[in-house]
């Protein structure tokens, strides 16, 4: 019997925290053609969702440079949809409204568009299939990378006279992907460490761990170079991200875990507050 320390298998993502150069520029994006709903703002800050809690933190820095390539930080968050239909109605508003779509994926767990914010932040919305329908073979969760079957996806949207109403209030962040200095150290921190569950290995490049058996709460890749250094101050990137467990008692077990393993774990109005080795910055708070 295994003694190695498991994160509560309740927990999950919360909010994301991006650093963007434009306010209203961002707003404009995020509301009209990806369908979140300003929950508050206040100068150079906005918090947006689908109704429920807050998924998206925009932190205003007038001038920021887009995000820069072959640092670490962001690859994207990834907004989880209810169901096919949900994914569907909001396929046919980026259509309708001519939003650029980098690309769309079927990964045998989801069904996954992708896109890109005016400041370079990568954004996935996708849909889960049941748990009893991902590829699993001997070695385990085998995510694949085939082309998602748009019509599919648009038919199982129903009618088209519907008018678009934005993301369901079930809408949640479904997971985040970061790229990472070295994937050896990065596993040593969410697995060893924060005792998150590794799923699946690619090609040597990428990881992808998470707690309750889900296919990947976070991703962690290294396609923006080995050893890359942070992200500059001066340009639009990540700031932070969360991660939620069910209660204090989990919350706590995870903190002491992590400062018994050497993590500089710093206590803040949000959460506990932590930098992975690639100085990607979370914070660990309960639920409510």
């Amino acid at each position: 019997m295994s003694d190695r320390f498991t994160i509560s298998p309740a927990t999950r993502c919360g909010t994301v925290a991006l650093i963007v150069a434009d306010l209203a520029r961002s707003l404009r994006y995020y509301e009209q053609r990806i369908g979140l709903r300003v929950h508050r703002q206040q100068p150079g800050l906005a918090w947006l969702g689908a109704g429920g809690e807050d998924l998206l933190h925009l932190i205003e820095q007038p001038g920021a440079l887009p995000v820069q390539r072959g640092r670490t930080g962001l690859y994207h968050f990834a907004i989880l949809t209810p169901s096919r239909a949900e994914l569907g109605r909001t396929l046919r508003h980026l259509a309708a409204t001519e939003t650029p779509i980098d690309g769309a994926s079927d990964h045998g767990v989801s069904e996954a568009l992708y896109l890109t914010d005016p400041d370079g932040h990568g954004i996935e919305i996708y849909r889960d299939r049941a748990r009893s329908e991902w590829p699993v073979t001997r070695e385990g969760l085998r995510m694949t990378l085939d082309p998602m079957d748009y019509r599919g996806v648009m038919a199982a949207a129903g009618g088209e006279g519907t008018q678009y109403a934005g993301l369901h209030r079930d809408t949640v962040i479904g997971h985040v992907h970061l790229h990472v200095a070295s994937i050896q150290a990065a596993e040593a921190f969410y697995v060893d460490a924060l005792g998150l569950d590794l799923m699946q290995r690619f090609q040597g490049s990428a990881s992808f761990v998470s707690a309750g058996g889900y296919h990947h709460h976070l991703g962690l890749n290294i396609w923006a170079g080995v050893g890359a250094p942070p992200p500059p101050a001066a340009a639009a990137r990540l700031a932070w991200y969360e991660l939620v467990l069910p209660d204090a008692a989990a919350l706590h077990s995870a903190v002491d875990h992590l400062a018994a393993a050497g993590a500089s774990v710093a206590a803040t109005d949000a959460g506990w507050r932590i930098a992975d080795p690639a100085q990607n910055a979370l914070i660990l708070r309960a639920a409510g």
